[in-house]
């Protein structure tokens, strides 16, 4: 694999629209030059035999029973509340359409 040139920086921060300096132009070559190299190697290794997945280890759902709990009667929970209304909190109208 050939390295990435300063011009192919350069080419690719203009499409990007961003600025860089001579400087930098030189020290973003060295690091994308480093990462494509490492692209290549994790590309060399993998296996066609190896399904791709999405983590290392097997993942499963852990849920619990959906239960009933005793929970604040609705006069309670809306006493707090600066407005209620047929047992809901009453908030100002933020859209002009219909319900």
């Amino acid at each position: 694999m050939t390295a990435i040139t300063r011009d192919e920086v350069a080419h690719l921060a203009r499409l990007s629209r961003l600025a860089l300096g001579e400087d930098e132009l030189d020290h973003l070559a060295a690091q994308l030059d480093q990462i494509i190299s490492a692209v290549a190697r994790v590309q060399e290794v993998a296996a066609e035999d190896i399904p791709p997945t999405s983590h290392a280890l097997p993942l499963t759902n852990v849920y619990r029973a959906d239960e009933v709990r005793p929970s604040l009667p609705p006069d309670q929970a809306l006493a707090g509340a600066p407005a209620a209304e047929e047992q809901r909190f009453r908030v100002p109208r933020i859209l002009d359409e219909e319900a």
